[in-house]
């Protein structure tokens, strides 16, 4: 029989795990923060390629994105020096994860649903 100790100590575990999901669904909701790291793991590495990834993004909110991106630590920027100086940016091994880590989702979204296959058989009458 489980203590009240091992379940308090579960309780809190499961709650932690849930206030984590939490901030790494919040963060990769986002408007355009998927697209910007897919764009990084495809291959972007300046901003105007990034910008070719999230075709509609304004210049100001891909700033924005690569900024909190890179203090999260899953996007690294390096400057290069040259007349003009050229900014890279590319995912970093957690940037990495985290898209590998969508992939499933992104899969199962794909995925045809028998309730949708028989919602469309459906007859109104």
């Amino acid at each position: 029989m489980a203590t009240v100790r091992t379940i308090v100590a579960a309780h809190d575990d499961d709650a932690e795990i849930c206030r984590t999901a939490q901030e790494a669904i919040e963060l990769v909701g986002r408007r355009w923060v998927a697209v910007v790291l897919i764009g990084g793991y495809l291959g972007a590495r300046r901003f105007t390629e990034y910008r070719r990834f999230a075709a509609g993004i304004s210049d100001r909110v891909l700033s924005q994105r690569l900024r909190e991106l890179e203090q999260r630590g899953l996007i690294e920027r390096t400057g290069i020096p040259s007349t003009p100086v050229q900014v890279t940016y590319a995912p970093t091994a957690r940037g990495a994860g985290l898209v590998v880590a969508l992939k499933p989702l992104a899969d199962w979204w794909l995925e045809p649903s028998a309730d949708v296959a028989s919602a469309g058989s459906r007859t109104v009458g």
